[in-house]
């Protein structure tokens, strides 16, 4: 395992897009608590398991096995893509933008399509050979 390997372009915009992701999902769910829209213990799951400690458990698996770590990436941040969308901008519930209420919604609706840019980043990033 070489510098070169580990400090390359791919894996440095890797690296700040998983970052990135974890501080835009913190406020996110800042957000969430303001708005006061509840998850179920099962998505409360996803998010800490997949969303949350997913990508940044890929990342630090980087530096032992490069290729699972970044299967890792791109699996959480995929399944964290799905979720995210199908949640905010598909299903019609209280996680969905434009239920959310009013005076949070402009950071409500920042994050997640944040989240999604990121995610969607991630999982081209972690692909990359």
């Amino acid at each position: 395992m070489g510098m070169s390997r580990t400090h390359s372009r791919a894996w440095v915009w890797m690296c700040a897009v998983v970052l990135a992701h974890l501080v835009i999902s913190i406020v996110h769910g800042a957000a969430h608590a303001q708005a006061q829209v509840p998850l179920s213990l099962a998505a409360n799951l996803f998010v800490f398991i997949v969303i949350l400690a997913g990508p940044v458990i890929g990342l630090a698996l980087t530096w032992p096995a490069r290729r699972l770590g970044r299967w890792v990436v791109a699996l959480t941040m995929a399944g964290s893509l799905v979720f995210g969308v199908v949640n905010h901008f598909v299903l019609v519930s209280a996680d969905h933008v434009s239920h959310v209420d009013p005076h949070v919604r402009t950071l409500f609706t920042t994050t997640a399509v944040l989240l999604a840019v990121t995610e969607a980043l991630g999982v081209g990033l972690a692909m990359r050979p």
